[in-house]
């Protein structure tokens, strides 16, 4: 770790220097590399990660830059969530923090604090349902799960109570008729003697258990594995990564 103490207070500099001004001179290097420093958390004031490039320190402070740390482009990111049943979005954004990151995660993207800042949610799963959430500040997935969003297969596990209507399946696989709307073909099997895998094109949840209603099945749990080539892969309830250049749904 490189340390130092900030420099000398100027007047009017009562409240300390601004972190971004300190580190910059310690490095040294441009404002903008110094913010990113910061936002990477390769900075610690007094021991303590700090990440937010305006705050102040005084010169009784010690500042501390990882003498290891590389920096690299600053990308929109796109996080991957694995997301817990009875969690709503605002509570999915917080389980977005360095804690909860998968070690298995293999983008080998820097968390930057900046990643946090504007985030979409898209394709956004109900609170109720479980698995494969995303978020994103990208322009270019932002469009593509949004404006092209009907023609990406997805993939879920449905958990079902009750009996099938004799000939249901071959229903559901040959489409439904809903608000006077021919609904797409759907790839559909039984997993288990309660649990059903669909893969389809443009259905959105409540559509799914609408589906399931319509053949005298009840759908009691949703957990969505995959969009378009996009999958869980292996991730961890409760866990997330991002999703890196060269994946694409």
């Amino acid at each position: 770790m490189t340390a130092a103490t900030p420099p000398t207070l100027q007047p009017g500099d009562a409240e300390g220097q601004r972190l971004s001004k300190v580190v910059a001179v310690l490095v040294p290097c441009s404002r903008r590399e110094a913010e990113q420093y910061i936002t990477e958390g390769r900075v610690r004031v007094d021991g303590q990660r700090v990440d937010v490039p305006q705050a102040r320190v005084t010169p009784a402070q010690q500042v501390q830059v990882d003498a290891a740390a590389r920096l690299q482009p600053v990308e929109a990111a796109t996080f991957l969530l694995n997301k817990p049943a009875g969690v709503g979005l605002d509570d999915a954004l917080a389980l977005l923090d360095e804690a909860t990151r998968w070690p298995g995660d293999a983008s080998g993207v820097q968390r930057n604090s900046t990643h946090l800042r504007g985030l979409r949610p898209l394709m956004a799963l109900p609170a109720a349902a479980s698995g494969l959430c995303v978020f994103s500040q990208a322009p270019h997935i932002t469009r593509k799960l949004t404006v092209d969003a009907d023609w990406l297969e997805q993939e879920w596990l449905v958990d079902v109570t009750g009996d099938i209507a004799p000939g249901g399946l071959a229903r559901l696989k040959h489409g439904l008729v809903r608000h006077d709307q021919a609904l797409p073909p759907a790839h559909v099997s039984w997993q288990s003697e309660a649990r059903l895998r669909f893969a389809e094109k443009g259905i959105a949840p409540p559509v799914l258990a609408w589906m399931c209603a319509q053949v005298g099945l009840q759908a009691v749990a949703l957990r969505r594995l995959r969009i378009g080539r996009v999958g869980l892969a292996g991730l961890p309830l409760g866990q997330w990564r991002y999703l890196p250049m060269g994946e694409r749904f």
